[in-house]
């Protein structure tokens, strides 16, 4: 007898290079196997014409918690994830205060625990309150369960911080995750500098902003041979000194949001602040460069940058709206785009949301091995819906996908073995 068996599903987990329909057994809230089951369950699902894969992974989400729980917090973040098949979720230090010590990982961790709907791994801070001068104790804060270190929102500027960061980080091999802008270039700026900021008249962000950052940052990684993470990347130039670097034999990674991929800088031509982040939505040419860069493998992974914000900050005029957009809902979706293109294979674009983001920060998720837990999403590919922003389980509303038709649709996600969303309903 085991507890769940998912029959009949397309199963793919690119970590054990699976991909054929079979089944999926769970006993005691981890993987029993994966195969041709006979036998009993005690629940069963049928996941006909459905994909199976393991709980997807987001290695960048902010949610808010503590400080600005009125945006989002630990648990409406959470049950935005599962809704969206994500079962682990890599948070951003930018709260108030800030995941600087050990502390604030071990509250966040517990409360994530307390909830009980997904896995949550801290990002902790690169430098003492995001100020970018004094270093954290990565040590302490990684023994303490951070995954990773950035100051994401707020670059690391000073170079030799930067450079003494990766060695600190180096020393016991984990990623320092860079938002790549140079402020003194970007400053003031709302949308990307271009066409698009002339005739709205509104201050731009040049690519020269970006590109400038990762091409020093580059330069470090080369001197001190640590492992560098582009958060976010989107623009042409900056994804081809990625490539050069990786050529190269750099540690030097990235990551794509599902925005920079399907979006351009059109979409705030209307002054549509709901479209307002950061790095903004860039010109066709840098959106057809990220696409390229998954395409060939430089961009491993897909991550949204979840960033909720209340509605206020929203509806103050372009110029002084907040940056960033919800994106657990939405990932898998937008992202599913790109194997209806034929950019990726199924398998490959699970990769870039499972194994991919697990591998880079070590993370015990990602596999549908036997023995791992069993955090699953099943998705149906084809599905068609309408994306209402007041019935999505963040407290964010900024998206600018409302009112538009998504093709993809989670309809289960476990966790450690047991159902915790199940077609639009979360099970507390």
């Amino acid at each position: 007898m085991v507890d769940v068996l998912i029959q009949n599903g397309r199963v793919i987990d690119p970590a054990n290079k699976i991909d054929e329909v079979c089944d999926v057994w769970i006993a005691d809230g981890k993987v029993a196997g994966v195969g041709k089951f006979s036998g009993d369950a005690t629940q069963t699902i049928d996941a006909k014409d459905l994909i199976v894969c393991p709980g997807l992974i987001d290695m960048h989400v902010h949610l808010r918690e503590p400080g600005e729980e009125w945006k989002e917090d630990i648990e409406s973040g959470s049950r935005a994830a599962i809704a969206g098949g994500v079962t682990s979720i890599c948070t951003m230090p930018n709260t108030e205060p800030c995941i600087d010590h050990a502390g604030i990982v071990l509250q966040v961790i517990a409360r994530a625990k307390e909830i009980g709907l997904c896995n949550l791994h801290p990002i902790a801070a690169v430098s003492r309150n995001l100020k970018g001068k004094e270093l954290t104790e990565m040590r302490e804060l990684s023994r303490s369960g951070a995954v990773a270190f950035s100051d994401d929102g707020k670059p690391i500027w000073h170079a030799g911080v930067m450079r003494k960061a990766l060695e600190y980080s180096s020393s016991f091999d984990y990623l320092i995750i860079q938002h790549a802008e140079e402020k003194q270039l970007t400053e003031g700026g709302a949308i990307n500098e271009g066409w698009v900021s002339t005739q709205l008249g509104v201050l731009g962000m040049p690519v020269e902003g970006e590109d400038s950052m990762i091409a020093r940052d580059i330069m470090l990684t080369r001197r001190v041979q640590a492992r560098y993470h582009v958060a976010h990347i989107s623009t042409k130039g900056a994804v081809e000194q990625v490539r050069l670097a990786q050529q190269e034999g750099l540690k030097v990674t990235t990551e794509a949001a599902p925005h920079h991929f399907a979006l351009t800088e059109d979409e705030v031509l209307n002054f549509n602040a709901d479209a307002k982040m950061s790095p903004p939505l860039r010109t066709e040419e840098d959106r057809l460069a990220v696409i390229e860069g998954l395409r060939d493998g430089t961009i491993e992974v897909i991550a949204t940058d979840h960033a909720p914000h209340h509605e206020d900050d929203k509806r103050c005029g372009l110029s002084c709206a907040a940056f960033g957009i919800v994106g657990l809902e939405t990932m898998l979706p937008i992202s599913l785009d790109l194997e209806r293109a034929g950019v990726l294979s199924m398998s490959d674009l699970i990769a870039k949301m499972t194994c991919n983001p697990a591998q880079l920060l070590n993370l015990p998720e990602g596999s549908l091995a036997e023995g791992r837990a069993a955090d699953i999403c099943i998705f149906d590919p084809k599905a068609e819906w309408v994306l209402n922003r007041e019935k999505l389980f963040s407290k964010g509303r900024n998206t600018p996908w409302h009112g538009r038709t998504m093709t993809g649709q989670v309809l289960y996600t476990l966790k450690d073995g047991r159902v915790v969303f199940e077609k639009g309903e979360v099970h507390d």
